[in-house]
């Protein structure tokens, strides 16, 4: 991993567009507990745009209440979401925010396809218009990679050019200034699947961008799905990470999907490859521990794709896991007196971080 940390030049933290809607979104404070970090999740949960025939749609007015019944601060955009000023009324109605939009951009071995420039664009135009904070971009899932997810090492599967390193790095740095232009800032997703997922491909990413322009956003799952320690990747490129969605991951059906008997990353979200916070395989103590420690204060997105239960019961259980979670962090910062019992969990899930 220091390899990793000669890449991660210092992008600033604290950027952030001015506060211009009604929702609650107060500054947080640097610390070493989290305990002002922003917690949303992403409604993909609810309505999977990739796998649509996985259930019914669900009404975005019935997702957004949903969100904030939970304790949730923010949200991604999703199906059948209103846009521009008629969606940042119905956020700050519920005391929410827009955390983040998302950009798929096209992409094959030579780097992104012509029409990924304009999906950034269109992307970025979506966060100004409704006031939001982050716009999260990914390569796009790619033919000659969705298939390889969890293989992404392996001697037979395509990557990058060079040139299409260098075209991408080109991209994203455009993106970040066209963001920075509109007092928002551009957070580079690592995603299963295509051509930026294994950890040696982050590497490369980073050392392509500017980053100044353009932060991590890390997805620990895509990140174990790609063969990286998240509790590592924390630690290595903390001074890039400006955006987390947090996740946990199923054993069994990433190791069938290391082997092969998968047949891909979207019949790995078939298989529930992604669960709720602490039922998997990821270290969520660790990874909130490492964040912590590089006082990390953007939002933490809490993401599951596929479930097998309610969406809202998933979104429940992982809201609640991870308020134990930070609790945790800040009985370790802030002791009690030797003997005295732990503090009492707070009643409501607004202020139980």
């Amino acid at each position: 991993m220091a390899e990793r940390t000669r890449h991660a030049s210092r992008r600033p933290m604290d950027r952030r567009p001015a506060v211009t809607s009604n929702a609650t979104a107060t500054e947080p404070r640097r610390g070493g507990s989290l305990e002002d970090v922003r917690i949303g999740t992403v409604p993909i949960l609810w309505n999977n745009a990739d796998l649509p025939d996985l259930g019914p749609v669900v009404p975005a007015d019935v997702v957004l209440d949903e969100i904030a019944r939970l304790g949730y601060e923010g949200t991604q955009t999703g199906v059948g979401f209103p846009a521009g000023a008629e969606l940042a009324r119905a956020l700050a109605q519920r005391n929410l925010r827009l955390a983040e939009v998302y950009a798929a951009l096209a992409a094959s071995t030579d780097g992104p396809l012509p029409e990924a420039e304009s999906a950034g664009g269109t992307a970025l135009e979506a966060l100004a218009a409704a006031d939001g904070d982050v716009l999260v971009a990914a390569l796009a899932l790619s033919p000659d990679r969705v298939t390889r997810a969890g293989r992404a090492d392996a001697a037979s599967t395509p990557r990058l050019t060079d040139d299409g390193w260098r075209r991408l790095g080109r991209l994203l740095n455009v993106l970040g200034a066209e963001a920075e232009a509109r007092g928002r800032r551009l957070s580079f997703h690592p995603h299963a699947g295509t051509f930026v997922e294994a950890p040696a491909e982050v590497d490369r990413l980073l050392a392509a961008t500017d980053p100044d322009l353009v932060g991590l956003c890390l997805d620990v799952g895509h990140y174990t799905i790609g063969g990286g320690d998240p509790v590592e990747a924390v630690r290595a490129y903390a001074p890039r990470i400006d955006h987390v969605h947090l996740k946990d991951v199923a054993a069994e059906p990433l190791e069938r999907l290391r082997r092969g008997e998968i047949g891909g990353f979207l019949e790995a979200l078939r298989a529930r490859i992604f669960v709720e916070l602490g039922a998997g395989i990821v270290d969520v103590q660790g990874i909130l521990e490492a964040l912590a420690a590089a006082d990390y204060h953007g939002w933490i997105m809490l993401e599951q794709d596929t479930t097998w239960g309610p969406p809202a019961e998933s979104a429940a259980i992982s809201r609640r896991v991870l308020a134990y979670a930070i609790r945790n962090l800040h009985r370790e910062a802030r002791p009690g007196p030797a003997g005295a019992p732990p503090p009492a969990t707070a009643g409501g899930a607004r202020t139980a971080r």
